[in-house]
């Protein structure tokens, strides 16, 4: 006879791991042609001039630069205004 009742099936126990999202690169540092800035979920940052979305709404640099990131209202259309960060790569001076 067994000296511990049945435990039954664990529910629940998998585990996935991180996906590793967030700015990877910052304001002031270089970037070259293709290098990820952004990677997210949804548009929370949008982005700018030197800047595209990837088809998971990652921001890559289109030309070699310096990162920049500045704060833009944008209108919804309900004409609900938002604040949201704007991406932009420049060319160095």
């Amino acid at each position: 006879m067994s000296k511990t009742k049945a435990g039954g099936s664990v529910k629940n126990v998998h585990d996935s791991p991180g996906q590793r999202l967030g700015v990877k690169r910052f304001g002031g540092q270089k970037v070259q042609t293709g290098d990820i800035i952004v990677r997210q979920r949804g548009s929370s940052k949008i982005a700018g001039e030197g800047t595209a979305y990837g088809r998971d709404y990652t921001i890559f640099a289109t030309r070699d630069g310096v990162v920049g990131f500045k704060q833009k209202s944008i209108k919804h259309f309900t004409g609900r205004n938002v604040r949201r960060t704007e991406v932009n790569v420049t060319q160095p001076v």
